[in-house]
């Protein structure tokens, strides 16, 4: 198959002559017998007269730093794929040759990216694993992609007010990071509210916890995980807004931003190298927020009445809902194979949120995996902004990827990610330290990450974050993060 950086073929490499009027139109102004035999032996679509402009368009969209992504579903080979909306509209120039540029390149789609995906899903006896849920393609198809549109799905969006008054109006080309750290958060959020085994139906009406989930990320300034505050609060992570972020980065900003979220109340630990101290995160998760013991208490008994997880035995009192995050390397330039079983297993986990990661500059929230591929959400789809309705409702309808998703071989995934886990309960959590002494460190001569009992002593000691003494609210809290936040270690803010 032709790639954008591929020559064209030696049929579109005619000099100037063979281009000039005269070699192209016999007598009468009428093209010469010649001209129109080479022109139909010329094969058509990407590998023929098209493949010139497909490359003229890939360079000028790389020199631009741009790129085109495919909306819902996974490409299939030898088939064209339509890029973003939104994309080619600003391409098009004037004249014939700009038009034809504009329609032509979204065949650069299919040629640069189409070797990373694979086909539908194949019809296989292998089970297919989607955040700790087991399904078999041969007999429950239908339930699977029932629970792969349940996940709430976050993408570029378009026509929101300017991040901090005068910043970008949209986030295309640079948010998906922070889009796919969205969509962890919100399944840790649909866990702790709805629980795991929720499903969502197009046109059904949702319980009021969905809608409120579903507002804390419109994109507004005054929700809690907005793209404006997430953008704005990764100034204290030494990223500008607009710059594109990595798995840390993102879970460093989420750590921060859910201080301020008290209807959650989540309690988010970011591990630092590679190590997840089971005393640290006991203590965390036990100790009620300084600042506001009013606040603990009343989401505390929001929690309680409002929590729907079947796991509902051995409640487990003073335990704040933990998000655990781990960012790990898993190879210097390619993800070494020796830890590819340890993270598919990480997918079957009943506390399973998945993982961020993909490729440079190309973020995708992967929720599963079969046999050696895959499965993830793309967040590489412009859609415009949309807003809560007067009564708190949501029109959730693009907030959901309801055709199949698309898969990628584990081999090509870059070693930079994240893996998520949500323990709603104390129970679930030492849960969580059982598999992963019994599935990956005791299975693995090169373990992934580590999990001791205490604390490192030749660490500094941890302190539990505190939401920090602010006058204003979380969804308002951010114009500046410098007097908020210290700059903090590579891995994890160690106190705030």
């Amino acid at each position: 198959m032709l790639t954008a950086a591929s020559p064209p073929p030696p049929a579109d490499r005619g000099g100037a002559s063979a281009r000039s009027p005269a070699n192209q139109k016999g007598a009468g102004g009428q093209p010469s017998q010649s001209h129109l035999a080479a022109r139909s032996s010329r094969p058509l679509g990407p590998r023929g007269p098209t493949g010139f402009v497909v490359q003229r368009a890939a360079r000028r969209r790389a020199a631009a730093g741009r790129r085109d992504y495919t909306s819902q579903g996974a490409p299939r080979r030898g088939r064209v794929v339509p890029p973003c909306r939104g994309e080619e509209e600003e391409e098009e120039e004037d004249g014939d040759s700009g038009r034809m540029e504009s329609v032509l390149s979204r065949y650069e789609n299919q040629i640069t990216i189409l070797s990373d995906y694979l086909e539908e899903f194949p019809e296989t006896d292998e089970p297919v694993w989607i955040l700790g849920r087991q399904h078999h393609l041969n007999t429950d198809k239908s339930k699977l992609l029932l629970d792969i549109s349940a996940r709430l799905w976050f993408t570029y969006r378009r026509k929101f007010s300017p991040i901090g008054g005068t910043g970008p109006s949209s986030d295309a080309g640079w948010g998906c990071m922070l889009r796919c750290g969205q969509m962890m958060l919100a399944q840790a959020l649909i866990c702790r509210h709805l629980g795991r085994d929720w499903q969502w139906e197009k046109h059904k009406k949702q319980p009021e916890e969905y809608h409120r989930i579903l507002r804390c990320f419109l994109d507004r300034k005054d929700c809690c995980y907005s793209i404006h505050q997430m953008a704005q609060m990764g100034v204290g992570e030494g990223k500008s807004i607009g710059e594109w972020f990595g798995p840390n980065t993102v879970a460093q900003v989420l750590k921060k931003l859910a201080l301020f979220d008290e209807w959650n109340s989540l309690a988010v630990y970011v591990s630092m190298d590679n190590t997840v101290v089971i005393e640290d995160i006991k203590k965390m998760c036990s100790s009620p927020p300084q600042s506001s013991g009013a606040a603990h208490s009343s989401a505390h008994l929001h929690r309680s009445t409002l929590g729907r997880n079947k796991n509902t035995a051995g409640f487990c009192t003073g335990w704040k809902p933990l998000l655990l995050i781990i960012p790990l390397r898993l190879g210097i330039n390619h993800i070494n194979p020796v830890y590819i079983d340890a993270f598919k297993e990480c997918f079957k986990m009943p506390q399973s949120l998945g993982a961020l990661g993909g490729k440079p500059n190309n973020a995708y929230y992967f929720i599963g995996f079969l046999g050696n591929e895959l499965i993830y959400l793309d967040p590489h789809t412009t859609q415009s902004f949309v807003d809560s309705e007067e009564n708190g409702t949501v029109d959730d309808q693009s907030f959901h990827c309801q055709q199949a998703p698309h898969r990628m071989k584990i081999m090509n995934l870059d070693p930079s990610v994240a893996l998520g886990f949500f323990c709603k309960e104390e129970c679930d959590f030492d849960n969580w330290c059982s598999l992963v002494q019994k599935e990956i460190l005791k299975q693995q001569s090169l373990r992934m990450f580590e999990l001791v009992q205490k604390h490192p002593p030749h660490w500094p000691p941890f302190i539990p974050p505190t939401k920090p003494e602010v006058t204003t609210t979380g969804a308002e809290l951010i114009e500046s993060t410098d007097k908020l936040f210290e700059l903090e270690e590579e891995f994890e803010i160690l106190s705030v």
